[in-house]
């Protein structure tokens, strides 16, 4: 229901952003281009001084058409999302028979069961994290659609845009950093004046400090608190990896990582490393 309601604004978005895009980018232009007069200005003048004389050179560049670029401009998004589909499957179908032959490979009665139930301790405590993260995250796609319909936004892009920040909220800093540079965007093109422009990105980026820096902290604890110095290079790794679903799967996958170690006698102090 909810892609059926967004299909259509979605589509329209699509065509109208990269006209809008260059809209935006000769009125930057425009802007600037007193600047780079004055800068022009002040480099003739030093080379005048130097008794040095300008010379303007052009490059031209020549464009050769491959019929090829078609097939290399193939997203990779889409190899992602259907690589991850397709593991999540395979893993649903048959995750338990690997599990049990996993632990049947155990030599000693009690090696078997703590096994046993560190997974289950495992798969009880992702569970709650991604519930518990995908409940606030919804909260926050949906507050920032009724601050978007608040401003004059139809319901069908208002509710596009905080299904958006819904999802880059799954990607720490950097799905927000990509959330303001978007509202921005939108800002934009929905208003005129440049100070309605910014009231987007504004709002958003106080609503993701609140949630970010009170809500969720509260919400889950210490106990799934990842420190920045880990979480960082995590995200550049899965996102080098797998792109944008990396992104997503990062968090999740340290997490898994810290329970492990936190359940294993002798690599707690691992776990309270990545705190």
């Amino acid at each position: 229901m909810l892609a059926v309601q967004l299909a259509a604004p979605a589509s329209e978005w699509a065509e109208q952003a990269p006209r809008e895009a260059r809209r935006l980018g000769r009125q930057l232009q425009d802007l600037t281009r007193p600047m780079h007069e004055a800068n022009r200005i002040a480099e003739d003048m030093a080379r005048a001084a130097a008794g040095e004389t300008s010379r303007r050179v052009e490059v031209v560049r020549t464009r050769v058409d491959d019929p090829y670029a078609v097939l290399t401009r193939t997203p990779r998004l889409t190899a992602s999302v259907l690589a991850v589909v397709l593991l999540t499957f395979f893993f649903m179908v048959f995750g338990g028979n690997l599990q049990r032959n996993a632990i049947a490979l155990l030599p000693g009665r009690q090696q078997k069961r703590f096994t046993v139930d560190m997974l289950h301790a495992i798969e009880h405590q992702v569970s709650r994290y991604v519930l518990t993260i995908s409940v606030i995250n919804a909260v926050v796609g949906l507050t920032f659609a009724g601050i978007l319909y608040l401003l004059r936004f139809p319901p069908q892009e208002a509710l596009l845009w905080g299904t958006m920040v819904m999802l880059l909220n799954y990607a720490p800093y950097v799905g927000p950093l990509i959330g303001m540079c978007m509202m921005l965007l939108v800002g934009f093109i929905a208003f005129d004046d440049t100070w309605h422009s910014l009231l987007p990105a504004a709002l958003y980026l106080l609503l993701h400090t609140v949630e970010g820096q009170i809500i969720t902290p509260i919400v889950l604890g210490r106990r799934m608190a990842l420190s920045p110095l880990v979480l960082i290079p995590a995200l550049m790794l899965f996102g080098w990896l797998w792109g944008l679903i990396g992104l997503l799967l990062a968090v999740p996958l340290l997490v898994c990582v810290k329970l492990v170690l936190a359940q294993i006698e002798g690599l707690q102090g691992w776990a309270r490393l990545l705190e």
